[in-house]
C-alpha cells in the first residue's frame, strides 16, 4: 500500500529544494527552515506552522486571513502562526515560507553553498 506524504514532508521537500535552504530540528522542538542564518519558518508536526514577518506584510497577511498571531506573542505584529488542516493550508505554507525566502535572498543573496 502506498501513502500519501504528511503535509511536513510535503511542506520539507519543497522548501529544501530551494537553493541554500537547510532544515532540522530547532531549540525548541519544531522542525525549521533556514537560509542562512535567517529562519523562513519552523512546524510543529503536521499542524501548525510558525513564521516572522516584516511588520507591513504581517499586517497584510493577517487581514488576508493568511496568518494569525503566535500564540506565544499575542499582540505583537511580526512573530505569525498558521494552522495547517488540508492541501490549501500546505500550499499556502509554502507560499508563505517562498516569500520570507524571496526576501532574504533579494536583500543578502543565496548563502555561499561551499562550506
Amino acid at each position: 500500500m502506498i501513502t500519501e506524504p504528511s503535509p511536513s514532508e510535503r511542506i520539507t521537500a519543497e522548501v529544501t529544494s530551494w537553493p541554500g535552504v537547510e532544515a532540522g530540528p530547532g531549540r525548541r522542538g519544531e522542525f525549521a527552515f533556514r537560509v542562512g542564518r535567517r529562519e523562513l519558518g519552523h512546524l510543529h508536526g503536521d499542524h501548525a506552522a510558525h513564521f516572522a514577518f516584516p511588520a507591513d506584510v504581517w499586517q497584510e497577511l493577517r487581514a488576508a486571513g493568511r496568518i494569525v498571531e503566535h500564540p506565544v506573542f499575542p499582540g505583537r505584529v511580526g512573530p505569525a502562526a498558521r494552522r495547517i488542516a488540508d492541501d490549501g493550508d500546505v500550499a499556502d505554507v509554502i507560499a508563505l515560507m517562498r516569500g520570507n525566502y524571496d526576501r532574504f535572498v533579494a536583500a543578502h543573496g543565496v548563502p555561499d553553498l561551499v562550506r
